[in-house]
């Protein structure tokens, strides 16, 4: 059954030069998460240019990643959609395919009322056995799901997460007051993560994780054994990258750290265009002073329970 803890990376999907997926270069991704010890991995989020891609790809893609992924970690597709019949339709479709579980954003592109919204998600909980987590929000989809609004979906028996990206560390609080430990909440920001795990957050849905898996999980870890100044050290000198999480071209600048750390290519999807100019020098600096000067970490038992 899966387990809403840890680390999940919101993993980038590689293209070739001509705008393929590129499953060599995308799977080398996967391996180094699980190298590095990830609790799970996210597919076909905003840093997977989901919007861009189509049904069969996102097919390829989920069939490609648990055919490697061998159990190891669950494998959570992300469900982004206009429609209520069409994300119901995925959730289906996908249910059988070896996904252990959901990842939900709320309506694109129309912003739903708060009734709306909640029926938006129970339609979607309702349409599989499938465990699901909500991913909230408000400041890149508009539509903030509130306490109460989650006070609503505990009627949904596997609405059972939450992606907190409201970037109000106050809302962790919030949650975890009301609801204790009926929803687990993941820290969604990467400069508020350790703020987000310090509070209790039950795990990270990463970004930068994709280029630098082993600093994030070392991070986690310290958290979780009460090792704070350890992990202190480590996410300031993090800090710095894990800024380019909250840019609307994350995904370029995350996908260019990957390449300099040797595990992704640059390429995006249009109308995403790779970085140019002194936009381009400018992430590319932040990225090799951070390289220059990247931390020495822990070093755990294999055998060790994460």
């Amino acid at each position: 059954m899966l387990q809403w803890k840890g680390v999940f990376p919101a993993i980038t999907t590689k293209f070739t030069v001509n705008d393929k997926l590129d499953i060599p270069a995308f799977l080398k991704g996967v391996d180094a998460q699980l190298d590095a010890g990830v609790h799970g991995i996210i597919l076909g989020g905003s840093l997977g240019e989901a919007s861009t891609l189509t049904d069969y790809e996102k097919e390829v893609l989920v069939k490609e990643t648990v055919d490697f992924v061998q159990g190891r970690v669950p494998v959570v597709l992300t469900i982004a959609e206009q429609a209520t019949r069409k994300a119901m339709k995925l959730v289906q479709e996908a249910s059988d395919s070896g996904i252990a579980g959901f990842m939900v954003l709320p309506p694109m592109r129309y912003k739903s009322d708060d009734r709306e919204t909640i029926t938006y998600f129970t339609d979607i909980a309702q349409s599989t056995d499938l465990p699901i987590m909500i991913y909230n929000n408000p400041i890149d989809y508009k539509i903030m799901v509130t306490v109460d609004m989650f006070e609503e979906l505990t009627k949904c028996d596997n609405i059972l997460a939450v992606k907190d990206s409201t970037r109000d560390l106050n809302q962790l609080t919030k949650m975890k007051n009301r609801f204790g430990d009926r929803y687990k909440v993941f820290g969604g920001v990467d400069p508020l993560a350790l703020e987000s795990l310090v509070l209790g957050a039950d795990g990270w849905v990463a970004g930068l994780v994709c280029a630098f898996p082993q600093e994030t999980v070392a991070i986690y870890r310290l958290v979780q054994e009460g090792r704070i100044e350890e992990a202190l050290k480590i996410y300031r000198w993090f800090f710095p990258l894990l800024e380019l999480d909250i840019h609307p071209k994350l995904v370029q600048y995350i996908k260019l750290a990957e390449v300099a750390t040797g595990i992704g290519t640059e390429y995006v999807r249009a109308p995403r265009l790779t970085l140019v100019g002194e936009e381009r020098k400018h992430v590319l600096k932040v990225i090799e002073e951070s390289l220059i000067s990247r931390p020495e970490l822990p070093v755990w038992d294999r055998q060790t329970v994460q």
